[in-house]
């Protein structure tokens, strides 16, 4: 398992756990949830936001943010 920040655009991997205090309840209304999958549609910069799809969902998610939501690679 790894974190979102470390995916590259591609990947797909599984949402396994979050760090609840560190990530806004926004993207826990979206579907940020685990067991909920989720695919790399772009990356604006290494330390900039990702264009993400999770389940039926498109967001942007920055780089904090998406190093506490704990992933499974799945591709």
């Amino acid at each position: 398992m790894t974190s979102l920040d470390k995916l590259k655009k591609g990947d797909k991997a599984i949402v396994k756990d979050l760090v609840t205090d560190e990530v806004p309840l926004t993207l826990l209304e979206m579907g940020c949830l685990p067991g909920s999958e989720i695919c790399i549609l772009g990356l604006a910069s290494k330390k900039g936001p990702m264009y993400v799809k999770i389940d039926e969902s498109h967001m942007s998610i920055d780089s904090v943010t998406a190093s506490n939501v704990i992933v499974e690679l799945i591709n």
